[in-house]
């Protein structure tokens, strides 16, 4: 499944989430909560051009409402700009990082786990295609893909990407393999190499 992705030009993504470095500074935090914001709810590809539309905003000094319909949202991303230093350090010392984060608006149980990972942690995020994969192994996403790492060598994060990307590329069918198993799930030929231009 990894070489299949990396010759359909993921390899960057798995890369990154090997060598994924923590946060170090307040503007970068807020960074990755925002993309993380961003990306609830909808595909990347909607999501991309909005959180850069939301950071140019930002970084200009205007309203982020201005770039981006979503009121809520919205009103999220300015709180944790204006609020950035405070939660960065609160991140910092938190006894629990993944309850913190969760405390960060629009950041929820599933979130929360996406944004830790952004931030260097090496947990698994338990969105729908990877809570499919372990209910079909009888099990959770967090133990899945703690049980793939020891076997392949990879963090945590790592096996998380990879399994995620296999599903949102269509390489692996989460909701065929929950139903039926590996061999109807998982079909190459659905793989669509990566757009570079």
């Amino acid at each position: 499944m990894e070489l299949h992705l990396r010759n359909a030009g993921f390899a960057h993504d798995i890369d990154w989430s090997e060598t994924v470095p923590p946060a170090t500074s307040p503007e970068e935090f807020a960074d990755h909560a925002i993309y993380v914001i961003c990306n609830s709810g909808m595909k990347n590809s909607v999501a991309e051009p909005i959180y850069e539309a939301c950071m140019a905003a930002l970084l200009s000094g205007k309203r982020v409402r201005r770039v981006f319909g979503h009121p809520g949202k919205a009103k999220a991303i300015q709180k944790i700009w204006r609020d950035r230093e405070r939660l960065f350090v609160a991140y910092l010392f938190a006894t629990d990082p993944i309850k913190f984060l969760q405390r960060i608006p629009w950041i929820g149980p599933v979130t929360s786990y996406h944004l830790a990972k952004n931030l260097g942690a090496d947990v698994a995020k338990p969105d729908v295609h990877l809570e499919r994969l372990a209910r079909r192994d009888g099990t959770t996403t967090h133990r899945l893909c703690q049980r793939l790492s020891r076997e392949t060598g990879y963090r945590v994060a790592t096996i998380d990407t990879v399994l995620w990307r296999a599903c949102a590329e269509g390489l692996l069918n989460s909701t065929t393999y929950e139903r039926i198993g590996w061999k109807a799930a998982f079909n190459p030929s659905k793989l669509v190499p990566r757009d570079e231009g």
